[in-house]
């Protein structure tokens, strides 16, 4: 549906588009990461991250993430911990679910006439999965992913999400729940709206200068459908 026939059910808006950061975001897998990179480095005899280590590199990219969190370790062996990972995530996707009310604020922000992105450290698999099995899929008009290109912090994705749908960064707002997700937007200069119910500590977030803060999706909902 390209945007100019769409429908502005609510009037003029500050922003006519809307980034959504996936985990920590919407989904509600911040621990479901945590557990399963700590297990998988347990089950290769690495060093075993603490969960507030584990959370910084929530939505980096896979060189900068093992960098961080496993600095004595050889790039050789990314792979391999990357694919014990994923074993371990997968053990863990059913019980994995978005926050309550992410779905019907998605869905809120689409009949809005809000025109609606994703841009995730998730891989484009990973991605496809969530989108389909959590039913959303539909309500996205692009998404980027940190296997396609450049991954956060760096502004890539919301450049290339800004030149698919033809939105100048003055019309874009980015939402996320981590440090990363600020840099970018800041990088891209795009506004940023930090959610503090996910990876990152909220003090973080506001030293990126948000318009707005939020502790909960509800409160998302009422910030965007009343400022947006």
């Amino acid at each position: 549906m390209h945007r100019n026939t769409m429908k502005r059910a609510m009037g003029p808006k500050r922003f006519e588009l809307l980034v959504f950061d996936w985990d920590g975001t919407l989904m509600d897998s911040a621990s479901a990461i945590v557990a399963s990179l700590q297990a998988a480095c347990r089950e290769l005899g690495l060093p075993v991250p603490s969960e507030e280590r584990a959370r910084y590199i929530i939505g980096l990219g896979l060189d900068d993430a093992m960098a961080h969190v496993l600095p004595g370790v050889d790039p050789s062996e990314y792979p391999r911990i990357v694919e014990r990972y994923r074993v371990q995530y997968l053990r863990r996707d059913a019980d994995t679910t978005l926050f309550p009310g992410a779905a019907e604020t998605v869905a809120a922000l689409h009949e809005a006439g809000f025109l609606l992105a994703v841009a995730t450290g998730k891989g484009r698999r990973g991605l496809q999965r969530a989108l389909e099995t959590t039913g959303l899929k539909a309500y996205f008009h692009a998404t980027r992913c940190a296997d396609e290109g450049f991954a956060k912090p760096h502004p890539g994705m919301l450049q290339g999400l800004m030149d698919e749908l033809g939105v100048a960064s003055a019309r874009a707002l980015m939402i996320g729940d981590t440090t990363h997700d600020m840099e970018m937007a800041r990088a891209a200069g795009v506004a940023r709206l930090a959610a503090a119910y996910g990876a990152h500590a909220k003090d973080a977030l506001l030293s990126y200068a948000p318009v707005a803060c939020v502790e909960d999706i509800e409160a998302l909902r009422q910030w965007l459908m009343s400022h947006a």
